[in-house]
């Protein structure tokens, strides 16, 4: 006997296929974040993030970010927490208590290879702050005898360490950009700063965070230092110092701070710190509008972030420097934030100070210039958080790189025998 259709299962059949015909053409009306049963979300995987700073011009951006709710914009609830100095700065990321940090360049890298002192802990960079804006002071009886060409100053540095007596220099920590400055200044005047323990030195080379650096010149307790703004200006309106060179005198549009995350934590939270730069690129865009300035000097010389008057802030943001030992001009080359693809987590920046670690024996052998540049220096990050934003950037940049002194850094090349080539250094192997 023929089997006669179930007219049931047909029902059955033409209500399922109706209702996946209906599915389908909803599920193509659908964002490209659809999975299974709800939306992939694009928001912070950690939304609460405490940013760690110093109190110095160029954490600008992260304070303009917060006062202005722009990591607000981005899903970030922010905190803006003010450290005491910067071991103390880098202790709170390594721990969790900071989530992203205001940092010198130097150090996520010092800690990614567990130098000087540091805990080992990978870091990582997919943001530059600032370029440019630092500077080295000297105490005013060198006024008219030193500035730029620091060959001047050896003749004092000679017969004082012959007195037995050395000349005191001062940076903010010792891996950090403010000690790579100082140490390269001497050293092109014919003055060894010493090894990373002082073995060897001319001169006394000690750590003194930024915001101390007036008060103990004004008590005579060094020569000398190298910080970021406004503390160099501040020497001079305190009467204690002079500017002998800015930092963009010695390498033009030098890398300086960076945001810093854990590498554990980027990982982890890679939506956050994406999020995060969108908010920093477009504080980075305000700041560079010099029209901003005044307003940027304002917010970031209240007491919670560097308790400083604003108009000692300002003179430089803008660019006008007041040497204070006569010399007065309008440098083109002031602190930047955005211009010039200031962000960008150039790779050759890593490799150079590197090399400057195997040139004053932070490190004993060839280090891995390669491998720790690629775990710290972190372009994709970067790439991707501003791809998402429709920010066109110019990219990697391997150009070589010229310093005051007649050197050039080309980082395609034997980046150890550059580190050897500069005729005063702390290289045993």
């Amino acid at each position: 006997m023929k089997s006669q259709p179930n007219p049931l299962s047909r029902r059955r059949f033409l209500a399922q296929s109706t209702k996946t015909l209906g599915l389908r053409a909803l599920l193509a009306g659908l964002p490209a974040g659809w999975s299974g049963t709800a939306y992939a979300s694009d928001a912070p995987e950690t939304p609460d993030v405490k940013f760690g700073i110093i109190a110095l011009t160029d954490c600008s951006p992260i304070v303009i970010a917060h006062e202005k709710g722009l990591f607000k914009k981005y899903g970030i609830r922010s905190v803006v927490a003010k450290g005491a100095n910067w071991a103390a700065i880098r202790d709170s990321l390594s721990t969790g208590d900071n989530q992203a940090t205001h940092m010198l360049l130097g150090m996520p890298l010092a800690s990614t290879m567990g130098l000087a002192g540091a805990p080992k802990k990978e870091m990582v960079v997919p943001w530059l702050l600032n370029r440019n804006g630092q500077a080295i002071t000297l105490k005013r009886e060198l006024a008219g005898k030193v500035s730029e060409d620091p060959k001047a100053l050896k003749p004092f540095a000679d017969a004082a360490k012959a007195k037995g007596t050395p000349m005191t220099f001062a940076m903010t920590f010792p891996p950090g950009t403010h000690a790579m400055w100082m140490r390269y200044y001497l050293a092109a005047g014919g003055i060894h700063p010493g090894d990373a323990q002082g073995a060897g030195a001319d001169i006394s080379l000690i750590t003194i965070p930024p915001p101390q650096m007036v008060a103990n010149m004004k008590v005579g307790k060094m020569d000398g230092f190298c910080v970021g703004e406004p503390w160099n200006s501040r020497s001079i309106a305190d009467e204690v110092g002079f500017t002998a060179i800015t930092t963009q005198a010695i390498w033009k549009d030098h890398p300086e701070k960076v945001c810093a995350f854990t590498a554990e934590f980027a990982d982890k939270n890679p939506k956050t710190v994406k999020a995060v730069l969108k908010a920093l690129h477009e504080a980075s865009v305000w700041l560079d509008k010099m029209e901003n300035r005044t307003e940027a000097a304002q917010i970031v010389s209240a007491p919670t972030y560097i308790n400083c008057p604003p108009e000692t802030i300002l003179g430089r943001l803008l660019g006008k420097y007041d040497m204070g030992d006569g010399r007065k001009f309008r440098d083109p080359n002031p602190m930047i934030f955005s211009l010039r693809d200031c962000n960008f987590p150039q790779p050759k920046f890593a490799k150079w100070w590197i090399t400057q670690f195997r040139r004053w024996g932070f490190v004993e052998g060839t280090p891995d210039y390669a491998g720790v540049t690629k775990k710290v220096m972190r372009p994709d990050l970067y790439e991707e958080a501003m791809k998402e934003i429709g920010h066109t950037h110019g990219g990697l940049n391997n150009a070589p790189e010229k310093f005051f002194d007649g050197t050039v850094f080309d980082p395609g090349a034997d980046l150890d025998a550059f580190a050897k080539s500069f005729p005063i250094h702390s290289i045993k192997g």
